[in-house]
C-alpha cells in the first residue's frame, strides 16, 4: 500500500512540474499558480528546453547477488542527464524534439533522438548508440509509426483526441485545482525571489512560486493527496470527454475508486503513514514556477533530494536530482529546425526489421 500510495503521490506531484508548464502587482502564491495553469491554456505555440540530470543514485542491497550490476547501472546513471529541445504548434498539430542522452562512467556514452510527430504519424531518427548492433543502412533514417496502425495493433481505437493538446491542458488545470485547493498556501507555498529559484538570466519572471514538501510535513501532505485529492482526481478523469480521451474503461476507474474509498485499505495507508519515518526521509522536495507578466508560466525547476530504505530487505536507496522546462517564443510563429521527413529520409518498420535480419545474417 505505501508503494501505491507514495508512487502516485510522487507521481502527481511530479506530473505538475510537466503538466504546468510552467502579472500586474504580485498575486498570491496559490491564486498565481492557478493563473499560470489557466493562461497555459492559450499557448498555441511555444519553444521548450528541458533538462533532467540525476545528481546522485546510490543503492544499498543487502543481497550481494546483483551487486555488481547494480554498480555498473549506478555508474552509468549517476551525473547523467537528459535534455530536450522542442517545437510546438496546435494548429495543424506539429511538434519536434531532439533528445539528448548522456551516461557517465566506465561506459560512458552520448547519443541524440529527434523525433517528429503529427497528429497522425510519428517519426523517430534512428541514433549510432555505442555497443548497440544498429545497421550502418538505417542509422540517420527516420522510422515513421503511423498513430492509427500502432493503435489498433494493440487493440485500441485510434482516438485524435488524445492529440488535443487544448483539451489536455483542460484536464491538467482541473487536476492543477484538485491539487491546490487541498493544501495549505500558508505550509506548502510561498514567493520567492527569482535569483533564489535559480532563474535564468533573460527569463521574464515577475513572480515565482515554489511548492515544498519537507521530511516534517511529507506524512500530511501524501495523507492529504490520498485521502483528499486522489478521490477528486479520479472524478474530474471520469468525466465522459477526459475518459474518452484517455480510453480508460470506467470499470479501472470504478475500481480505483472502490479502493481509495475502502475501509481496510484507508487503515493500511494510515498505518503505513505513521511509519513513514521508517521508509522514507525528504531532505528536499522543492517545483517552483516562474511567471511572467503576462502571467504565462515560462520556467520551471525542479529539486529532489530523497531516501528510501526497505526495512524488509535492507535495500537503501539514495536519489538526488534536479530538473528544468523553459518555455519561450510563446504563440509566436513556430520555427521547426527538422521539419516533416521527406520521403527519402524515412523508412517503415517493416523496412527497419528487414535491415536488423539482413545485417544479422551477414554477421553469422
Amino acid at each position: 500500500m505505501f508503494r501505491k500510495w507514495g508512487l502516485a503521490g510522487a507521481s502527481m506531484l511530479l506530473a505538475a512540474a510537466v503538466i504546468l508548464p510552467g502579472c500586474g502587482s504580485k498575486q498570491e502564491p496559490k491564486e498565481a499558480l492557478q493563473g499560470a495553469a489557466t493562461k497555459a491554456a492559450e499557448m498555441t505555440s511555444y519553444e521548450m528546453q528541458s533538462k533532467l540530470v540525476v545528481n546522485n543514485l546510490t543503492i544499498d542491497e543487502a543481497s550481494s547477488e546483483s551487486a555488481d550490476m547494480t554498480t555498473q547501472v549506478m555508474s552509468m546513471l549517476k551525473n547523467a542527464d537528459i535534455s530536450v529541445d522542442a517545437v510546438y504548434q496546435a494548429k495543424p498539430m506539429q511538434t519536434e524534439m531532439t533528445l539528448v542522452l548522456n551516461l557517465k562512467g566506465d561506459m560512458s556514452m552520448s547519443f541524440t533522438v529527434p523525433m517528429v510527430m503529427t497528429e497522425e504519424k510519428l517519426y523517430v531518427k534512428v541514433p549510432s548508440i555505442p555497443f548497440l548492433p544498429i545497421p550502418e543502412s538505417v542509422v540517420g533514417k527516420f522510422v515513421v509509426f503511423d498513430l492509427k496502425e500502432l493503435a489498433e495493433h494493440e487493440g485500441a481505437e485510434f482516438n485524435p483526441a488524445m492529440m488535443d493538446t487544448q483539451k489536455m491542458q483542460k484536464l491538467s488545470n482541473e487536476l492543477m485545482s484538485a491539487v491546490l485547493n487541498e493544501y495549505d498556501e500558508a505550509k506548502y507555498f510561498k514567493s520567492v525571489e527569482p535569483k533564489d529559484a535559480g532563474v535564468p538570466e533573460g527569463v521574464d519572471a515577475k513572480q515565482v512560486v515554489q511548492f515544498q514538501v519537507t521530511n516534517d510535513n511529507v506524512k500530511e501532505a501524501l495523507s492529504i493527496f490520498g485521502n483528499k485529492v486522489m478521490p477528486k482526481i479520479l472524478d474530474i478523469i471520469s468525466k465522459d470527454e477526459y475518459k474518452s480521451m484517455l480510453q480508460i474503461e470506467q470499470s479501472v476507474l470504478d475500481d480505483a475508486k472502490a479502493d481509495v474509498q475502502d475501509g481496510e485499505a484507508k487503515a493500511e495507508f494510515e498505518k503505513t503513514l505513521n511509519d513513514l519515518d521508517k521508509y522514507l526521509t525528504v531532505n528536499k522536495f522543492q517545483l517552483n514556477t516562474a511567471i511572467n507578466k503576462e502571467e504565462f508560466p515560462v520556467y520551471q525547476s525542479l529539486d529532489l533530494d530523497i531516501n528510501v530504505n526497505n526495512p524488509d530487505d535492507g535495500t537503501k536507496v539514495g536519489l538526488s536530482l534536479t530538473g528544468s522546462n523553459q518555455y519561450s517564443k510563446i504563440n509566436e510563429k513556430a520555427e521547426f529546425k527538422i521539419g516533416i521527413p521527406k520521403d527519402s529520409e524515412v523508412i517503415t518498420q517493416d523496412q527497419l526489421e528487414q535491415q536488423f535480419n539482413t545485417s544479422a545474417l551477414e554477421s553469422n
